[in-house]
């Protein structure tokens, strides 16, 4: 009777054990906002900050996870490298503060690769080679160049490789420019009329077209500067290391097409 007594009490024992080891491996991250490697459990988890509405790059599903091309890319390096994170999605300008007041330790947001950011953060390898183009109203047939700019009004997004090309050359077509926080409200100022032309990266305009967002495009593409992921200057060293590490494993292995191939259409 005793043997049995102990074999219950050793069995309640060992299941107790496997039930808190279970407890104990459950993800850190919420579906669709970040990642946890269960082979590392004592890993840092990261705050990664990033846009809201940059389709394809960033945006919100139907479920209301944030999904897109930087999501993916970062998942499938986090899992490459074997690091966790947290996604805070927060809108371009402040994923930009959130980083240099170090309430993130890196931004992931379409965000060009220039000498003038360079003075405040430390670059990835670059992840997506972009570019800008205008466009209009699909209703709009009178613009068809930068020289049928002139005494118009111009959409941008603050912020943006378009915000910058437009910036440049508004003296030299004769345009004004009236600025937004989000892509969303750029198109419908041209949409409804308020503006007669927008600029943006190529594949964020492209992608909204095929959502039937009411636009055309009327230029070639205007070659722009690179997507990198971001951190503090002089911070977080390791990260940036672990990004460039991930970013030429998942190019070598195919997963980098594949999700570009998703969002993409050629």
């Amino acid at each position: 009777m005793r043997k049995r007594i102990t074999a219950i009490v050793c069995g309640l024992a060992l299941v107790t054990s496997l039930l808190v080891l279970a407890a104990c491996s459950g993800s850190s991250g919420d579906t669709g906002t970040g990642s946890t490697s269960t082979d590392n459990p004592a890993s840092k988890t990261y705050t990664i900050a990033t846009d809201t509405t940059f389709a394809p790059f960033e945006f919100q599903d139907a479920q209301g996870n944030y999904v897109g091309i930087d999501m993916e890319l970062l998942d499938a390096i986090a899992k490459d490298q074997g690091f966790d994170y947290k996604v805070n999605a927060v809108g371009f300008d402040a994923a930009l503060q959130a980083v240099t007041s170090g309430q993130a330790d890196g931004v992931i947001a379409g965000m060009s690769i220039n000498d003038d950011r360079k003075k405040t953060f430390d670059f990835s390898e670059p992840y997506f080679d972009s570019g800008v183009v205008m466009g209009v109203s699909s209703k709009d047939d009178s613009i068809k160049s930068y020289a049928d700019l002139e005494g118009k009004t111009v959409s941008v997004k603050i912020g943006t490789e378009g915000a910058t090309f437009a910036d440049g050359i508004k003296d030299q077509y004769g345009f004004k420019i009236t600025q937004f926080k989000d892509s969303a409200m750029m198109y419908a100022d041209v949409v409804g009329g308020n503006s007669q032309a927008c600029f943006e990266d190529y594949p964020v305009m492209g992608y909204a077209i095929s959502k039937n967002v009411g636009l055309k495009i009327v230029t070639d593409m205007e070659r722009g500067s690179s997507y990198g992921f971001a951190v503090a200057k002089g911070k977080n060293p390791e990260l940036l290391q672990k990004f460039n590490a991930g970013l030429a494993n998942i190019k070598a292995n195919g997963t980098y097409q594949q999700i570009l191939d998703k969002y993409i259409q050629k």
